[in-house]
């Protein structure tokens, strides 16, 4: 259905933006980070100017985005991290950027699948709905999820499905009022079965 799918929903030009974007994408819109952080990264990019910057002035760029005064302490702790321990970088590995204040598992894996092309399965919101729904998965949380999404899914397509499943969720298989008579997959679907047997 989505062959030509969109590899990351979120502007950005070098992992650092990539990082930073999915921190303030947390209880946020994609469109509404792309306008923060348009006007934001024309000023200042990179973990260096970040960790020099107020919070305040952190603040007042992101003031647009939910949570945006944890947001700012984190990415102002974590450019500082960057800077003192990865000479600036983002590290190109799972663990070492969940050590990273605001970095949890999903945003660890979208900078690794979409910054650096390490196969990872990022279990957003609409991952966990659609992946369960469809029966790729059957689990209460999004750890499980992603455990049974590897099982399930060849490594080498872990990249595309993940957005594939985003892609599916935001334009049919919506949290409420999914739009299943229109979907191609309902023949497969087993939140589709359960409701039409």
């Amino acid at each position: 259905m989505y062959p030509d799918v969109d590899y990351s929903m979120l502007n950005f030009t070098t992992p650092f933006e990539l990082l930073i974007a999915t921190i303030l994408s947390a209880q946020s819109t994609d469109v509404r980070v792309n306008k923060v952080t348009s006007v934001m990264f024309k000023d200042m990019n990179t973990a260096e100017e970040f960790a020099k910057a107020d919070i305040k002035t952190i603040e007042n760029y992101i003031r647009t985005v939910g949570i945006y005064k944890n947001k700012a302490k984190n990415i102002s702790a974590t450019s500082k991290i960057l800077c003192s321990d990865y000479n600036g970088e983002v590290p190109a590995d799972i663990k070492e950027l969940m050590k990273l204040p605001g970095v949890g598992r999903k945003t660890a894996n979208v900078v690794a699948s979409n910054a650096f092309n390490i196969p990872a399965i990022a279990v957003d919101t609409h991952v966990f709905r659609v992946s369960n729904r469809l029966g790729l998965a059957d689990a209460k949380n999004v750890e499980k999820t992603e455990k049974q999404l590897m099982e399930n899914i060849p490594k080498e397509r872990w990249r595309k499905t993940h957005h594939q499943l985003i892609t599916h969720g935001r334009a049919l298989c919506k949290a409420r009022g999914p739009i299943c008579e229109e979907c191609d997959l309902n023949v497969v679907c087993e939140f589709y079965r359960r409701d039409h047997d």
